[in-house]
């Protein structure tokens, strides 16, 4: 007997183009674990949570919409392996979040870590969107309309995966049916999961726009290396360095495939006599041959959008039909049936 594949759901919100820290903290993950054929991968790109908090500027999301599909494809995530899907084509999971909000407090929601940092960092104050505020609620929806039992995300996401396990307990409680499947997180592992913008930043971010994105060309890589951030205090070639919080020492940790050439490159810059000019022209050669062949899948598959669009309604109509039958058996279990 055949034993039962265990489901991803993963995913990214539409606000522009996706770029390394991605890479490194998500995407590269998803490929690997498509690969192995033990999942059903599902790779939502959530425009509805985007929506929350940029309602006022829809084509954002819409152009947006194309560009993550685009990086998705190009870092090797395969249509044929994993569905990719839209969420605002799946009706269902709009009915399945208002069912779980009858199920939710707002002290509950008050006291999601995640969501109190978000609304801090994007400096709401008390004029919050209410579809933002509710959001970990919308999320409960997307995991447990595909039954997933495993959620691909950072460490900083934990609190919301509670809540969702908080949901489906309850569900599950009150109206006695073993319907909804508790998801468990799968973590990158231990500091490798965030990468720093390239201002040293301690984390790599589009609102900060201190991010080498994966669609960037040649030229625009080289520049933005070359401005990076690296010892404020090795002024001159002989002066020693510092590789604690160095950035270009950390890409080179998690890009270079030579290690021990890059431990000689520390030895020398610590003990001074090595420029930050050398070492960034090093991780140049680093990243764009990492980067170079998925550039070019990228610019192969941006010559045919309507093929891309095409991948995303199929992939869509397939998350539709799982989405609606978990809806069915969750209406079922409520009652609301009433027409069979």
């Amino acid at each position: 007997m055949l034993s039962k594949k265990h489901v991803i759901l993963t995913g990214d919100r539409p606000t522009g183009k996706l770029h390394i820290g991605h890479y490194v903290g998500s995407l590269k993950n998803r490929v690997a674990l498509q690969n192995t054929g033990d999942y059903d991968t599902y790779i939502m790109i959530a425009d509805t949570q985007a929506l929350t908090d940029n309602a006022r500027d829809p084509e954002k999301i819409r152009h947006s919409l194309l560009q993550v599909a685009l990086d998705y494809l190009a870092v090797g995530i395969d249509p044929a392996k994993s569905t990719i899907l839209v969420q605002s084509q799946i009706p269902a999971l709009s009915e399945l979040t208002m069912a779980y909000l009858n199920l939710v407090s707002v002290s509950r929601l008050n006291r999601n870590p995640t969501v109190k940092a978000e609304i801090k960092q994007k400096a709401f104050g008390e004029s919050v969107p209410a579809g933002f505020f509710i959001y970990p609620v919308s999320q409960a929806a997307d995991i447990t309309a595909f039954k997933a039992d495993t959620v691909p995300v950072g460490e900083d996401q934990e609190p919301m995966l509670e809540q969702t396990r908080e949901i489906v307990r309850t569900f599950n409680n009150v109206y006695g049916q073993e319907i909804l499947v508790e998801p468990e997180g799968y973590f990158p592992p231990k500091g490798q999961g965030r990468i720093p913008g390239l201002d040293g930043n301690a984390k790599m971010s589009k609102s900060l726009d201190n991010a080498i994105y994966l669609g960037d060309s040649e030229d625009t890589i080289q520049k933005k290396i070359m401005s990076m951030y690296t010892d404020p205090e090795h002024i001159h070639i002989e002066d020693p360095g510092h590789i604690e919080g160095n950035t270009v020492f950390t890409y080179l940790d998690i890009f270079a495939e030579d290690q021990a050439h890059v431990a000689d490159l520390k030895a020398q810059y610590q003990h001074g006599g090595l420029g930050d000019v050398k070492i960034k022209r090093y991780l140049n050669d680093v990243l764009q041959a990492k980067l170079q062949p998925i550039r070019q899948r990228r610019e192969q598959f941006a010559a045919d959008e309507g093929a891309v669009y095409d991948i995303l309604k199929q992939g869509s109509e397939r998350a539709n039909q799982v989405a609606a039958q978990t809806l069915h058996e969750v209406r079922h279990a409520i009652g609301v049936d009433y027409f069979g």
